[in-house]
């Protein structure tokens, strides 16, 4: 009888089937807790960090510190003083004596009018003063001979107040001459028409031998070099953000609030005269949504010239406290800003922060970061939280994040996109 025969035999009976059946379950029951039992058991930590290889990446340390900072804007340079030339008389225009955009003296002599009129209008005011002031001696003389006749009663009242009335009328007629000689010869000075300050020359407006009347007075225009105005407006959000700022701590403006205006010309060149701030206007352009600010500085050599567009940095006001990370290390998610951070276990460590404006190559981040934290620089694309990290130096110069550069080389600070 075969092995077959002899189990089919033995389990024929109800009773014995039932109980190999129980067995069965029961070795298969055993077989699967065993089988959990061994998946539940945890792997040799150990083990596995002798297996898992360090990830090299480059790192700074972050410090805090008192950095400075220097908000650019873009401006426009305007004269300090701009005098419109205009004709004050009416008359021919005779001929320009300056240099049209050269730079004239307080003084200096611009247009000539022609003359000839207001010098004959000028002899009849001295004629006719000539005249008056020859009435008046004979009023002068004729009452010197009526006083004492009318003292004797030789002479009645009526005629001493007619002599004195005479000569009061005589004498108030050589004062209106004397005026209208002194009126032409303002007129006459008039057509010599000259700059009223230093500074430089516009186009001339009116050709030679043209009539000048009230509806084409206007010559040319003088404007002022030194010193110079520089015109910026700040955004209504710029002022609110920095009063906040101000408020919170994060930002010390200077004693006084005497920021240093330092002009950057076109070419990227610092100009070698720094201003201050001596304007801001207290009302709101509601067109432009700005606030007008305005800035003096010395222009002695007219580098500077009214209308030219340059930017500006305000110089002046210190983050205390700040931590600076270099831009490659900052990531922008769905949900904000991170950084990488090697951990205390040598892993990497994601990291949401708060950042603020630019500084040159770096960025201010105002919370999220402490003091001695490790920041990953490069390589931060592919990691992933738990990884093994071997910190490492930047291949570029070391610069420790919060560091920023001297202050012989403050970058200017731009607004984060």
């Amino acid at each position: 009888m075969g092995w077959k025969d002899r189990v089919f035999f033995r389990y024929r009976h109800p009773l014995h089937r039932s109980a190999f059946r129980r067995r069965v379950c029961l070795a298969a029951v055993a077989g699967v807790i065993i089988l959990i039992s061994l998946g539940c058991q945890k792997p040799d930590p150990h083990h596995a960090q002798k297996d898992e290889k360090p990830m090299e990446v480059a790192v700074v340390t972050a410090i805090p510190r008192n950095v400075p900072v220097s908000p650019e804007y873009v401006a426009q340079v305007q004269s300090s003083r701009q005098v419109n030339i205009q004709a004050r008389v009416n008359g021919f225009l005779d001929r320009r004596v300056y240099t049209e955009g050269a730079i004239v003296k307080e003084g200096e002599t611009l247009f000539l009018m022609d003359q000839k009129p207001f010098k004959v209008q000028l002899d009849q005011a001295k004629a006719a003063l000539a005249k008056q002031e020859a009435a008046l001696e004979v009023a002068r003389r004729n009452l010197a001979r009526v006083k004492p006749l009318a003292a004797a009663k030789a002479l009645s009242q009526k005629d001493l107040d007619d002599a004195i009335g005479q000569f009061q009328s005589a004498s108030a007629a050589v004062d209106q001459s004397k005026a209208t000689v002194a009126q032409a010869m303002l007129n006459l000075s008039y057509t010599v028409i000259k700059s009223p300050v230093h500074g430089i020359t516009s186009a001339a407006q009116q050709a030679d031998g043209t009539y000048l009347g009230s509806s084409n007075s206007q010559l040319t225009t003088v404007a002022v070099l030194s010193p110079t105005y520089v015109n910026f407006s700040i955004s209504e959000n710029e002022r609110l953000k920095y009063r906040d700022e101000i408020s919170r701590g994060l930002l010390l403006e200077p004693k006084d609030r005497n920021y240093v205006v330092e002009i950057v010309l076109a070419d990227g060149s610092v100009f070698p005269y720094s201003g201050k701030v001596t304007f801001a206007d207290p009302s709101f352009n509601a067109q432009t949504g700005t606030f007008l600010i305005r800035a003096t500085v010395e222009n002695p050599d007219g580098l500077l010239r009214p209308n030219q567009y340059v930017r500006i940095r305000l110089k002046g006001a210190v983050r205390p406290n700040a931590i600076l990370v270099p831009q490659r290390a900052v990531q922008q998610t769905a949900k904000g800003h991170l950084v990488w951070l090697v951990n205390k276990e040598s892993r990497a460590e994601p990291r949401p922060v708060t950042v603020g404006d630019w500084y040159g190559d770096e960025w201010f981040i105002y919370d999220g970061l402490h003091a001695g934290d490790q920041i990953v620089v490069d390589g931060t694309l592919t990691l992933r939280p738990g990884t093994l990290l071997k910190a490492v130096s930047p291949q570029a110069k070391p610069v420790e994040a919060g560091a920023g550069p001297s202050p012989a080389a403050e970058a200017p600070t731009r607004k984060a996109p």
